[in-house]
């Protein structure tokens, strides 16, 4: 099956105007798909595109990529690299994009996915999925500004209406999105119901771009069984690629990790984070790591007690190496219990 997976992962795949030789890529995520966890991935390989963090389509068109804390990259990443931007209307969006462009990034994202409440507050994110119209305005403002790919990520919508869903994303393509990532939960859903994968179907049956699916994909037959059930164009991984940032390699290469995998990875990190970051904040991003990275031990939780009392980088370090003096046990499937 894995083989079966793999091949199909790695056939080429048209986007806009640029061939990717691999459907597998990372989910745009909020607060974790920072530069030093990209990095951590790009150390395995096996993916196809990576996104960054959210960035403020506001303040990105004057950010500092030394001194900002999200707007930030590696130089050899840009030409598998699709910066992420929020916000509620088309031209700040445009401004960002193009800013973006100049930049030598492979694509833009818009994200009309996000169900934060401090997101959605500001009308960005999910919350755009109330009006129809200005999701639509924001697309073809940002489509008409730049020449890169320009992604969408978006939920079924505020109620579970698959239709509206369907409509979405023919607003988007016919607003000159050229693919989409689509996650198939009604946004005021964190996560406490499983994916609707039946809908990542009539979104693809919808359109001629292609279609990301995104949602719960822990293991390769997972990843196998949404292709085979949604004829969806490629796999979109969030959560569990935080959790296990060799997945890619994993499901595409044949990478087999060692018995030594988890602990090498969290002290990798905590090395990576330091390159890039002053130690409080540091610190900050590897706590947000951590429930993920705990959720594959059967007792993931009492490591999480251990790994957020720490203060600085070195603690983080001491307790790591205190948690694996033995062997955790580990768990084929997370526990969703410490999934955020």
């Amino acid at each position: 099956m894995l083989n079966t997976l793999s091949q199909y992962l790695l056939k080429d795949l048209t986007i806009k105007n640029h061939t990717l030789h691999n459907r597998m890529v990372l989910a745009p995520m909020a607060g974790l798909g920072h530069i030093a966890l990209r990095q951590l991935i790009s150390e395995f390989g096996g993916f196809g595109l990576l996104f960054t963090g959210m960035c403020s389509a506001k303040a990105v068109p004057h950010e500092n990529p030394n001194t900002s804390l999200v707007f930030k990259w590696r130089q050899e990443e840009l030409k598998h690299l699709v910066c992420q931007l929020f916000g509620s209307d088309a031209e700040s969006m445009s401004r960002a994009a193009e800013r973006i462009e100049k930049e030598g990034f492979f694509g833009v994202d818009l994200n009309f996915g996000c169900s934060v409440a401090a997101i959605c507050k500001k009308g960005c994110g999910a919350a755009l999925l109330k009006n129809p119209d200005l999701c639509s305005k924001i697309v073809k403002s940002v489509s008409k500004s730049v020449s890169i790919p320009v992604f969408v990520k978006f939920r079924i919508g505020w109620e579970n209406n698959p239709q509206f869903a369907v409509d979405m994303a023919r607003r988007f393509e016919d607003a000159g999105a050229d693919a989409l990532t689509f996650h198939p939960r009604v946004a005021p859903d964190r996560r406490n119901r499983p994916p609707q994968w039946e809908i990542i179907k009539l979104v693809q049956q919808a359109v001629s771009i292609p279609v990301f699916g995104n949602g719960n994909l822990f293991q390769a037959e997972d990843g196998a069984r949404m292709i085979e059930q949604t004829s969806c164009q490629g796999l979109s991984v969030g959560r569990m690629a935080v959790a296990r940032p060799w997945l890619f390699a994993q499901w595409t290469n044949g990478f087999s990790p060692g018995e030594d995998i988890f602990f090498t990875t969290a002290r990798r990190l905590t090395q990576i984070l330091l390159d890039y970051y002053d130690d409080p904040f540091a610190v900050k991003l590897f706590k947000k790591f951590s429930p993920y990275f705990c959720a594959n031990f059967k007792f993931g939780h009492h490591m999480l007690k251990k790994l957020v009392r720490a203060q600085t980088m070195d603690d983080i370090r001491n307790n790591l190496d205190s948690i694996f003096e033995s062997t955790p046990e580990t768990l084929l499937r997370p526990n969703l219990n410490l999934f955020l």
